[in-house]
């Protein structure tokens, strides 16, 4: 869906709050403690512990062709042909609520849609949307919390949305959700139940569970690409070297090796994601690891040989996908959700478009090491209001939402009402109605949405590479340090990481050598990059000993 695709492009941009001097940033500084600099920042209490966390009880409301594993997603190759009714009746007590949404589209009419007035009936519950354009809705979020008498009933935070110290305020401006879904208290809302454990607790802050996840497809967001229609019968690499050859090899006939692969070559590399736990139990940072350096060192061996298209070499970045392709290069690192994207596009013109992720595979040959990135980038969070009747309103509507892939409710909240919204063509699959694209865009699933399910019958050949590739890997994930924990930084240290950024981009491309590492090292540890460590060696510290 494009609007996805959009809203996948906004994540990985790093969205500034502005308003840290209005009444939000009082009322979200009450808890921290104060730095040199006067600065506050936030404290934490560690990450919620197992107890406090929802109880993990999967449903298939029908039976997948690719179950997931772990979390992992499943995959369907057709429509049901019946639904599963989730709900006998409206679950809902008849109250009325106010949500505030991103979104990354045309906004909808929010008053007199037939698409939300038909969801609200079968709730139960009406939920009167508030949707901002995701572009500017960090600007529009830091307003409305600065005035809490005035925020709405349920809103949605993206991850990077977050306010500065949101965790030393969301207790006095949300709804504490862990006595309501916290262990086996998530049962009674059977369909949040199926949302698997990673999710939460990106929802959660100092210990305690606040917000309602918008899972995503597992914890793996970045691999290989190769263009498998133009390489049918390639013998795929096994670790850094033969991939080093690989794309050297296929640098030949009009074709370039690759795109910019530094992202995905971290990854291949192992390098964590900011933290490591040496074995005298101290944090090294990523760009301290033996890892990175390597994994620099053979990105610019890489960019040296000539198998980098040359527009990738010269930092353009922006057609690098339509050079992929248009088959100007066969090998791309991307985020894993560009898999269906590309099939989407490309087959609409070329039906022996093909594209498939390489096998995960280590720089040396071993055992792959996959941090887990986190499960949940939205979440969204209840008024704090002490009505406990309201509270267990708004998540029965959340249950509601939650409806899995083959029910009735999923398919409402996805295509709208059959007839009005949709009609089924001969293969059973919803086709859009003119009605529905005026009225129905992704709204729900920025309050909450249930496990991805992959279910694009249409492309028969990505649900089974991609489902089984997801759940292949699984074995390979690894807890990072401070994984699934909201931790705040001292504002101080924002930047610190952002020289490496472009020394990174001057040794892959050899303007500098990789000596020059060593210099922007020791100076990210004068700067304030010991302070940083010891600022999360604190945080280790205190739950090890807890």
């Amino acid at each position: 869906m494009s609007t996805l695709g959009t809203r996948r492009t906004a994540v990985r941009r790093t969205l500034a709050i502005v308003g840290a001097v209005s009444a939000a940033a009082l009322v979200m500084s009450g808890c921290g403690s104060a730095d040199d600099n006067g600065t506050t920042v936030a404290s934490s209490d560690g990450a919620i512990d197992d107890a406090s966390l929802p109880a993990y009880v999967p449903i298939d409301a029908i039976e997948p062709d690719f179950p997931g594993v772990d979390g992992s997603p499943s995959g369907y190759l057709t429509v049901p042909d019946e639904l599963v009714q989730g709900f006998d009746t409206p679950p809902g007590s008849g109250g009325t609520y106010t949500a505030m949404t991103p979104l990354w589209g045309t906004i909808p009419p929010t008053s007199g849609n037939s698409y939300f007035d038909a969801v609200n009936e079968a709730m139960g519950t009406t939920i009167n949307f508030q949707i901002s354009d995701g572009n500017t809705y960090g600007d529009k979020l830091a307003a409305v919390l600065a005035s809490p008498k005035d925020m709405p009933d349920w809103i949605s935070i993206p991850s990077w949305n977050v306010p500065p110290r949101f965790g030393t305020g969301v207790d006095k401006l949300f709804e504490d959700l862990t006595p309501y879904l916290g262990g086996d208290a998530i049962k009674d809302y059977p369909y949040l139940a199926n949302i698997p454990t990673d999710a939460w607790r990106a929802c959660s802050w100092n210990g305690k569970l606040y917000g309602i996840p918008q899972p995503g497809e597992g914890n793996l967001g970045n691999w290989y690409f190769y263009r498998d229609d133009l390489l049918p019968d390639a013998e795929l690499p096994t670790n850094a070297d033969e991939m080093l050859q690989f794309l050297k090899d296929n640098t030949k006939d009009g074709h370039y090796g690759s795109e910019d692969p530094w992202t995905v070559a971290q990854i291949m590399f192992g390098v964590p994601d900011k933290w490591t736990v040496g074995d005298d139990g101290q944090l090294i940072n990523k760009f301290e690891t033996d890892e990175y350096r390597e994994a620099l060192e053979w990105t610019a061996e890489l960019f040296a040989s000539g198998a980098v298209h040359p527009d990738a070499v010269a930092g353009e970045t922006a057609s690098a996908k339509q050079r992929f392709e248009s088959g100007q290069d066969v090998v791309m690192g991307d985020g894993v959700g560009y898999y269906s994207e590309a099939l989407t596009r490309m087959r609409a013109t070329d039906p022996d478009f093909s594209i498939s992720l390489m096998p995960v595979f280590a720089a040396d040959g071993g055992t792959p090491v996959l941090y887990k990135t986190p499960a949940a980038g939205i979440c969204s969070y209840i008024k704090k209001t002490g009505d406990e009747d309201q509270t267990k309103e708004i998540l029965t509507a959340a249950n509601f939402m939650a409806a899995p892939y083959g029910t009735a409710e999923n398919r409402l909240i996805t295509y709208g009402v059959e007839g009005e919204h949709y009609e089924l063509d001969d293969n059973g699959v919803p086709v859009a109605t003119a009605l529905a694209q005026n009225e129905i865009q992704a709204s729900y699933i920025f309050l909450v949405s249930p496990p991805a399910a992959i279910a694009k019958t249409e492309l028969p050949d990505y649900v089974e590479k991609y489902t089984t590739w997801m759940a292949d890997n699984v074995e390979y994930l690894t807890e990072p340090p401070f994984f699934g924990q909201n931790i705040t930084e001292p504002s101080q240290y924002a930047a610190l990481g952002q020289p490496f950024e472009d020394l990174a981009s001057d040794i892959i491309r050899g303007r500098k050598s990789i000596d020059a590492l060593d210099a922007a090292i020791e100076t990210w540890r004068t700067s304030g990059g010991e302070e940083l460590r010891a600022f999360y060696q604190d945080i280790l510290d205190g739950q090890e000993q807890g």
